[in-house]
């Protein structure tokens, strides 16, 4: 049985323009990016009855809210029958994921998901606000961080790297590798935003950032929004695009949602997820295509490598060593568009579209060239994370 009994489907998508401090505001991306998806859909905003957004109007450093559900509803005048949005989800697709129930249950027909962020305009005149903000007392999870110098999601991510290395010989070589793929990638990307090749001296010389974390193996901070049209499947006749199902969904979380407490630190939420996705299917990792994985980090992209089971535990160092595994031609091509290392940080939402894209055959010279019906699509870090499988109707 499909994810939500197969009556939720993927119709349509939608990006923004993608950059670098371009100085619009998230708001005027989150509607670019939305009339966009809906066009592609094929719909009319009257079709529109359900909206969902991540992360919701929360306190964020500057950018990281792009635009809220109620920004886009006023802004279109939508008469919406079911919204949503909020961070305690699995990852930044979880709201999407309740998008589909949604609709599975009767509550909306079309919903429209999206993410925006404008995050390289809003911190254009310093660094992130998180980093330099002075408090006389930390609280929450930062009291057990900040006080040892900890700010920083590269701090945390760092140690669990650390971790992994020790236990298992991954080495910055080996992470490299994966870096330099989605800059080739993201070479024939015409919206990434960098595109210049990037050689392995690159890599390694790169200044650091938090051990074992360099330069290179951060993402880039951009502006832009993606939009993804969930439908109803009754409700797809005519429409212009195959629809896209959504095969097998995973929100697990078996463990406290948590950086520094988890059971096993060579393991993430990414772990928990895939398993409850692929405890929800008949289809197997040799079944995928290709895959589209979160690498807000290098590490985190390799996480997501070894829980979706492209790589025993342990072995991800190994997979990333051949390079036909994961290259734009090989058995397993992982993140034709570039990632979020390259091609920028659309938070989650870009290698759904991707996804899509490459599953439509849209995506032009970065077109995957065998045939693609399945792809996995793994979404967040740390303790927080969302996978889905999709295929693309016949």
């Amino acid at each position: 049985m499909t994810f939500v009994d197969d009556k939720a489907v993927i119709t349509g998508i939608g990006q923004s323009q993608i950059g670098r401090r371009i100085g619009r505001s998230g708001i005027d991306l989150a509607l670019e990016a939305t009339e966009r998806a809906v066009a592609h859909a094929g719909l009319s905003f009257d079709d529109i009855d359900g909206v969902a957004s991540y992360p919701g109007p929360v306190a964020a450093e500057g950018g990281f809210v792009g635009a809220t559900t109620h920004d886009v509803r006023d802004a279109f005048g939508l008469k919406t029958t079911w919204h949503v949005s909020g961070v305690e989800t699995s990852g930044q697709i979880g709201t999407l994921l309740d998008a589909a129930a949604a609709i599975a249950s009767g509550r909306a027909k079309h919903v429209l998901c999206f993410r925006s962020v404008w995050e390289a305009t809003a911190q254009a005149s310093g660094r992130a606000a998180a980093l330099t903000q002075k408090a006389t007392r930390a609280s929450g999870h930062a009291e057990f961080r900040l006080p040892f110098g900890a700010a920083s999601p590269a701090n945390w991510i760092g140690m669990y790297a650390q971790r992994y290395m020790y236990e298992f010989g991954l080495t910055r070589e080996q992470l490299g590798k994966l870096v330099i793929n989605a800059r080739r990638n993201a070479g024939l990307n015409p919206n990434a935003i960098y595109r210049t090749p990037m050689t392995m001296d690159d890599y390694l010389s790169a200044r650091m950032i938090s051990t074992p974390m360099g330069l290179y193996d951060c993402d880039v901070p951009c502006d832009g929004a993606t939009a993804i049209i969930l439908s109803r499947r009754e409700e797809t006749a005519g429409l212009p695009h195959p629809p896209i199902t959504i095969e097998a969904a995973g929100a697990a979380l078996y463990e406290r949602h948590t950086w520094d407490q988890r059971t096993d630190f060579t393991t993430m939420a990414a772990h928990d997820a895939a398993a409850s996705m692929w405890d929800s299917t008949d289809l197997t990792p040799a079944d995928v295509d290709f895959a589209t994985l979160y690498d807000g980090f290098s590490y985190l992209c390799s996480q997501w490598i070894e829980a979706l089971g492209f790589a025993d535990h342990g072995k991800v160092g190994q997979f990333l060593d051949e390079e036909g595994h994961y290259a734009l031609d090989g058995t397993l091509p992982i993140n034709p568009h570039g990632g979020q290392l390259s091609a920028g940080r659309l938070h989650g939402y870009g290698f759904l579209h991707e996804a899509c894209t490459q599953l439509w055959r849209e995506a032009g010279d970065r077109q995957i060239k065998k045939d693609v019906s399945v792809a996995a699509v793994g979404i967040g870090g740390g303790p927080e994370a969302g996978s889905m499988l999709l295929t693309l109707d016949a």
